[in-house]
């Protein structure tokens, strides 16, 4: 692969991971003080709703957006601009279709959706917020698989940006204003706070699609050159989309659809046990299982953070490496499908294990208010757990890349079904209960980690070599959880500086102990840096040779 192609892709990624940083510092911002905000409870009542979101969206948009761009990324390595124009208006009429089918389940049958599928009816209003924005990301990603099939991911890191910002300044604002209102009765306040909440995720969605829009316009004018080529019919280019898109879409379908069955059993395996054990009513049963639900759910938005930086590089990862293939570039598609993966576990490694050490004093420094004896535990499981969900969605980008999309379907239903039957036994057991919902998760993707690594190092031709990518990032960042958890000790049982200056001290350490065992182990290559933009001045800096 051309050095100006290496360039471009990791130049995207440049580009998509300042702005995956900024959204989720915005992120932060939004779902820290909507923790407290809102109670355990409501906060159940967004997150269910967010599950039904989740599985709509990705029915409609998992496996076109990367399909698209890279059906697109291939079109335009061999000249046929015609063909990438036509490929762009089917996949814009399939993702409108798509979204407009999503958003009529559900706005019409958010009822049904609450009561039956999560076993939480109480959601129902926050489904039916949800319903305008499912619409708006269907149209938004079709537009962003074609700006990421012409490598220029600027127009998808800005409108991350404006949809993370609105989300914050509308959502985060309603739902402080209705909360101080205080309506009653008090669970009706508790829940149209949340629908608040959930309006400001519909409102950055749909200003992120105007500006989506008018960059398109706008990109349409300037690349409007000629063409000599003769595109496909419609009906051939859908049906090309589709062969690759479906079984994307059943592998992240899958995913949403176990996520689903996981919240319902969840929430049924508690509400079970409240009134079989303790002999609860249906409705305090039902309160109790959404105040626990809740605490689980605001550790899963901390536990979120680190696999979430992966999607910057699995956006370049496709499009890069389909482009090296209709080439038959298969060297160049191995170095950056083996950089991507380096560097992102040397990302996702340390956020991982510092969750690990530091899960109880971090969601006792976020949620003050929240009962840290059940949150702390579930951190820490969690935060393990995030590690292997991030090794996941890289190893995903490089098979998709690489034309093996049937393969992480199996893979994904076998970790789902681990999942649900280690939930199953845990939550049920009354000396566990929601304990047991992160372990199931843990169990979940490590197999499913571990099967998907297994299958790119014997089926995919020059793989990336994984003896270059886990041992030093590994060994890094097992020295700095020791180092973190020493530090963590000292500060707040000898020093007694209480927990705020113990974790963001130990933190402060744990970064500096990091960063300096990766310079020493030398865990980034100068190659790595070579790639990326201005990489000679970085490996320069930080004196790698």
């Amino acid at each position: 692969m051309s050095n100006s192609k290496k360039n471009t892709f990791f130049g995207g990624a440049a580009v998509l991971a300042v702005s995956s940083i900024i959204v989720k510092l915005i992120g932060a911002i939004y779902k820290i003080p909507l923790g407290n905000v809102l109670t355990d409870a409501a906060y159940a009542d967004f997150n269910s709703a967010y599950n039904i979101y989740n599985f709509f969206l990705t029915i409609s948009t998992a496996g076109l957006p990367v399909a698209l761009s890279k059906t697109i990324s291939e079109d335009r390595a061999l000249g046929r601009e015609n063909q990438v124009r036509r490929t762009f208006r089917v996949a814009l009429m399939a993702f409108l279709t798509m979204g407009l089918i999503s958003f009529f389940c559900m706005s019409v049958l958010a009822g049904p959706l609450a009561e039956v599928v999560v076993s939480n009816p109480k959601a129902v209003y926050c489904i039916m917020a949800l319903s305008p924005s499912v619409l708006a990301v269907c149209v938004m990603s079709a537009l962003r698989g074609y700006f990421q099939g012409h490598f220029n991911m600027v127009p998808t890191g800005v409108s991350q940006i404006i949809e993370a910002f609105f989300k914050l300044v509308v959502g985060l604002g309603l739902a402080m204003f209705i909360a101080s209102l205080a309506l009653q009765p008090a669970d009706f306040g508790e829940q149209m706070a949340a629908v608040g909440a959930i309006i400001g995720v519909s409102a950055g969605s749909v200003f992120a699609l105007g500006y989506m829009l008018v960059a398109y316009f706008r990109a349409r004018r300037r690349n409007a050159t000629r063409s000599s080529d003769v595109p496909d019919r419609s009906k051939t280019i859908l049906a090309r989309l589709l062969k690759l898109a479906i079984p994307i879409t059943l592998g992240s379908a899958s995913t949403a659809i176990v996520t689903l069955i996981d919240n319902k059993l969840v929430m049924s395996q508690l509400q079970s046990v409240f009134q079989t054990v303790q002999g609860m009513t249906d409705s305090a049963a039902l309160d109790t299982a959404r105040d626990l639900y809740g605490i689980y759910g605001k550790s899963m938005a901390v536990y979120n953070l680190p696999f979430s930086l992966m999607v910057p590089l699995t956006a370049c990862i496709v499009p890069a490496v389909s482009a090296c293939r209709a080439r038959r570039d298969l060297l160049g598609g191995q170095k950056v499908s083996e950089s991507a993966l380096r560097i992102g576990i040397l990302l996702a490694l340390p956020m991982g294990v510092g969750l690990v050490v530091l899960g109880g004093p971090i969601m006792a420094l976020l949620y003050p208010e929240l009962d840290n004896a059940i949150a702390g535990p579930l951190m820490s499981v969690l935060g393990l757990a995030s590690i292997f969900v991030s090794i996941q969605v890289l190893c995903n980008a490089i098979l998709q890349a690489n034309n093996m999309v049937n393969l992480p379907v199996l893979v994904v239903v076998i970790g789902g079904v681990v999942k649900i039957i280690v939930n199953y036994v845990l939550v049920g057991n009354p000396d566990i209960l929601i304990n047991g919902a992160p372990v199931g998760t843990l169990c979940c993707f490590v197999i499913v980690s571990a099967l998907e690594l297994l299958i790119i190092r014997r089926a995919i031709p020059a793989p990336p070599r994984f003896s270059r990518v886990f041992p030093k990032p590994v060994i890094a960042s097992v020295v700095m959880g020791a180092a973190v958890w020493a530090v963590h000790g000292l500060l707040a049982d000898t020093l007694q500086l209480g927990n705020t200056l113990s974790t963001l001290g130990s933190i402060c350490v744990g970064v500096l102990v990091y960063l300096a065992l990766v310079l020493l182990l030398r865990a980034i290559s100068k190659e790595d840096l070579d790639l990326m933009p201005k990489g000679d001045k970085i490996a320069k800096i930080l004196h790698i040779q």
